[in-house]
């Protein structure tokens, strides 16, 4: 008859008694499906922490596999949303019985998501840094969702300064001169007219997220239009010659610093019922200076996020 192997988490005193607040794992590789607010759940690689606290002082340690097989489970069995993540909180605890009270896990992954182009109608495929969070303490869970925009801001201040130049430029040309309306075209259509151009940057918005108790489908893709019509700007994907002329007017006509940008996403996030607090994150990511532009906002309520 085969020996039972010893369990030292189960039968072993800790070495120096004392309470901690979290023990699990990180890195843990997993496809995950993702509940979809429209179409069809999308399988993603994902990254996964699990955690519990060990509140048993004398206890030798947790039971870690326990943390990966109910990960495991979820990703073979159910889709990523609210009510099957609070259920995993609920399963790292009832099977630490004795040793925890508290559970937190979190997924990052990229979302791929398919775009259209702003003019042609051409699409491509877009992809978003996404991370998911969840803790419980007792019986109350918190669930937090964190998404990367990528978009183009465009310099106020470069963009005077240009139209300085291209002012200058005129009455250079054209002194008191009378022109027609064809001459004064044809002269804006050289690199002589426009004799300057603003200073423009690939930016990052990243925009963390409380959700109310009441969601269940995880809003990815309605935060990310969220953010992407606020800004004006998003990246695109598939370009034609149409898209690139529409979105060079568009960030003509939404010239932002960082704090506009983040100002804009203030505004928008307040107005959704569903996000009970927020952190925002706006980087420009300057093609003038060798310094980042960084403008940071929260909803300002109590006890909520810090800047």
């Amino acid at each position: 008859m085969p020996t039972s192997m010893p369990d030292i988490a189960n039968q072993a005193q800790a070495q120096t008694e004392g309470t901690l607040d979290w023990v699990g794992m990180s890195q843990i590789e997993m496809p995950i499906t993702i509940a979809s607010e429209a179409g069809l759940p999308q399988q993603v690689g994902a990254r996964i922490e699990a955690f519990v606290s060990l509140d048993d002082p004398k206890a030798k340690g947790i039971h870690m596999s326990r943390l990966y097989l109910a990960v495991d489970e979820l990703a073979n069995d159910n889709v990523l949303s609210g009510s099957s993540i609070k259920a995993l909180l609920a399963t790292f605890i009832s099977t630490h019985e004795g040793l925890s009270q508290s559970a937190r896990v979190s997924f990052s992954f990229e979302y791929l998501l398919r775009r259209k182009s702003l003019v042609s109608g051409k699409q491509g495929w877009k992809g978003y840094p996404i991370a998911i969070s969840a803790e419980r303490v007792g019986d109350r869970v918190e669930l937090e969702l964190e998404v990367g925009v990528t978009y183009s801001s465009t310099c106020p201040c470069s963009a005077a300064l240009a139209r300085q130049l291209i002012q200058d430029a005129f009455r250079s040309r054209f002194g008191d001169d009378e022109a027609s309306n064809e001459e004064i075209v044809e002269w804006l259509g050289t690199t002589e007219g426009i004799v300057a151009t603003p200073h423009s940057q690939r930016s990052l918005a990243e925009v963390k997220v409380k959700l109310s108790d009441e969601v269940d489908i995880l809003p990815i893709v309605a935060l990310i239009d969220r953010i992407e019509n606020s800004l004006k700007t998003p990246v695109q994907a598939a370009v034609k010659r149409e898209d690139e002329q529409e979105f060079a007017r568009l960030n003509g006509q939404n010239l932002m610093f960082c704090e506009d940008a983040a100002r804009r996403l203030q505004h928008e996030l307040d107005k959704n019922p569903t996000v009970l607090d927020f952190r925002v994150r706006v980087n420009h990511y300057e093609s003038l200076h060798a310094h980042d532009a960084v403008s940071i906002t929260t909803k300002g309520i109590s006890g909520g996020y810090r800047p």
